[in-house]
């Protein structure tokens, strides 16, 4: 593969990752047990334009490492356009997840966590750091957020 494409700037590569948390509908969601055990999943997901919104049962592996280990990082795109958010975590049952969030969340992926088991819960991932880049060429500034404020 040859770049042939010049490097973003930094405000051009956030308006990319705005538009991706907007547009897109599945993300890599990774997490760690307590034992250090790591897992990898795709999750559907919301973006309120603060939060990313993601769903999953308690029961599973991502839910207890999510609810337990309150850390996660999000990775978007292919290994020529990645988009990597680590955030911190907030567990909602259905009962008192936001009516807006969940709302969203149900409009956004036609699937209502709070109508299936109540072993789903929803999990609220406040971002704390965002890079961003595309090949090689941009690794340079692509760290957009850092300590949960944007950096462009």
């Amino acid at each position: 593969m040859k770049i042939t494409e010049p490097p973003r700037g930094p405000e051009q590569r956030k308006r990319d990752v705005l538009a991706r948390l907007e547009r897109e509908s599945d993300v890599w969601v990774a997490t760690a047990a307590t034992d250090g055990s790591p897992c990898l999943v795709a999750l559907w997901f919301t973006w309120d334009g603060e939060f990313v919104w993601l769903s999953t049962r308690v029961s599973n592996p991502t839910g207890r490492n999510l609810r337990d280990g309150a850390r996660t990082r999000l990775a978007f795109g292919d290994t020529r356009d990645v988009v990597l958010v680590d955030g911190d975590v907030e567990m909602f049952t259905a009962r008192d997840v936001p009516a807006a969030a969940a709302d969203a969340f149900r409009t956004k992926t036609g699937w209502d966590p709070r109508e299936d088991s109540p072993s789903y819960a929803y999990f609220r991932v406040r971002p704390e750091a965002v890079q961003a880049w595309r090949e090689v060429h941009e690794l340079r500034g692509r760290h957009l957020m850092r300590d949960g404020a944007w950096v462009v």
